[in-house]
């Protein structure tokens, strides 16, 4: 399992829509990839991990670097591993006011939850690690 996780920023603010709209279209294609990960974003900024066989993730990489959604793109790191982290691939965005997000595939309230710290545990991936500190900034600007 090829592992990469990076950033980048919207070149333009995403509205809630737009959002739901780039899950639909991105857990399609996604699957049909046999790619999995997950997908945070938070005031114009992305963070992502995308997994699976590095042929297909490499290139999905690739073909998102080039999106005219996205600026100053990153790879921020690159791991394999045994396992998956990611089961099906989810989408986070702060919405704390919308209860019908709740039962949506794909949406994730990685990013609605409180940060304790306690996540920090010995033994994550590195991948988790940056996915965490992205949810801690959050949670410092709310």
């Amino acid at each position: 399992m090829f592992r990469v996780a990076c950033e980048s920023a919207a070149s333009q603010l995403f509205s809630k829509s737009e959002l739901l709209a780039l899950l639909e279209e991105t857990r399609e294609t996604n699957t049909q990839l046999g790619i999995t990960g997950m997908l945070l974003y938070e005031g114009g900024n992305f963070l992502q991990v995308l997994e699976g066989e590095q042929e297909a993730v490499m290139k999905l990489v690739a073909t998102i670097k080039v999106d005219r959604r996205h600026k100053r793109f990153n790879v921020l790191l690159s791991e394999t591993s045994e396992r998956r982290l990611f089961p099906d691939w989810s989408i986070a965005f702060r919405d704390l006011t919308d209860s019908t997000l709740v039962g949506r595939p794909g949406f994730s309230q990685f990013l609605n939850t409180p940060f304790t710290g306690v996540e920090f545990s010995a033994g994550l991936p590195r991948c988790m690690k940056l996915l965490l500190s992205f949810k801690k900034t959050c949670n410092l600007r709310s």
